[in-house]
């Protein structure tokens, strides 16, 4: 799929949070991937490909981010988008969803699970925040810049320089920086630069403080959850802390089967390894009992 094609095939649903704006393929049980930042539904197109067979896949765009459309004044935060995801699924009147997190999509999706665990049939969480190791000394510089302006200019020159966007972004995200093509920043990043409401939007998407805080707020519940889970491990992340987040999600996630390590894969691996990743979901989606 292209970015012509993706924004073929999207579709909105209108909500009490706004409208919002998701990929849907396939058919059957439904799958739910929550993307990362600064990413949108985008990112899950081609591991989505490949599980369309076995779900009915719904990859929406998380409020200020791709192409959902909300108020100025709403409510950004991890807690807030999981209860628009709720939202979403109801007007989809769908139930109950494997739930598939990367990034600020898998801490959205740990909020998501804790809170709504007759919701998930299953959880897969991969390279995201871990509440008490999160976030580490080059996110708080990453999050502050984006506040106080740096990186929305920069994001502003990536626009028109893709080397530039490659040498900053792609290669810290990515193995091979070239996958945060063109077309690709384009996709990502117009929606985000395209008004100051927007901008402003973004700029509470840093607010890590608050995002924290409400993981946190979880973690009992996650420790007591009985969702099954698995955790799939990029190990050549330069974002997320490796050893101490995988040691926390080891002791911390009650319904934990498996944890499965990528070598030297980054932050946005499902964008780079989408056979991986679809092979890992199927083979941990074959192990569930009948649907509940």
């Amino acid at each position: 799929m292209n970015p012509q094609e993706f924004h073929e095939a999207r579709r909105q649903a209108d909500t009490p949070f706004g409208r919002i704006s998701y990929l849907e393929q396939g058919a059957g049980r439904v799958a739910l991937f929550v993307h990362g930042l600064p990413l949108c539904g985008y990112q899950w197109r081609d591991v989505v490909a490949r599980v369309a067979s076995q779900r009915r896949c719904i990859a929406p765009d998380l409020m200020g981010l791709g192409y959902t459309d909300v108020p100025a004044s709403q409510d950004v935060s991890f807690a807030a988008q999981s209860r628009m995801l709720v939202a979403l699924l109801d007007a989809l009147k769908i139930e109950t969803v494997d739930l598939v997190g990367n990034d600020t999509g898998g801490g959205v999706s740990q909020i998501f699970a804790a809170n709504h665990p007759e919701r998930v049939r299953s959880l897969t969480l991969a390279n995201c925040e871990v509440g008490e190791h999160w976030p580490n000394e080059l996110l708080k510089g990453f999050y502050q810049a984006v506040v106080e302006g740096p990186i929305i200019e920069a994001m502003r020159v990536m626009r028109t320089d893709a080397a530039f966007g490659q040498e900053q972004l792609g290669s810290l995200v990515y193995e091979n920086p070239k996958t945060f093509s063109a077309e690709n920043i384009e996709l990502y990043l117009a929606p985000i630069l395209a008004s100051a409401t927007r901008i402003e939007q973004f700029r509470k998407l840093a607010d890590w403080r608050t995002h924290r805080a409400q993981l946190l707020g979880v973690s009992e519940r996650l420790n007591a959850s009985t969702v099954p889970t698995q955790v799939i491990w990029g190990d050549g992340d330069l974002v997320f802390d490796t050893g101490p987040s995988v040691k926390w999600l080891r002791e911390n996630l009650g319904g934990l089967q498996q944890i499965t390590t990528i070598p030297r894969a980054r932050l946005f691996f499902p964008e780079e390894h989408p056979q991986r990743t679809a092979s890992l979901l199927s083979q941990f989606w074959s192990t569930l009992a009948a649907p509940r």
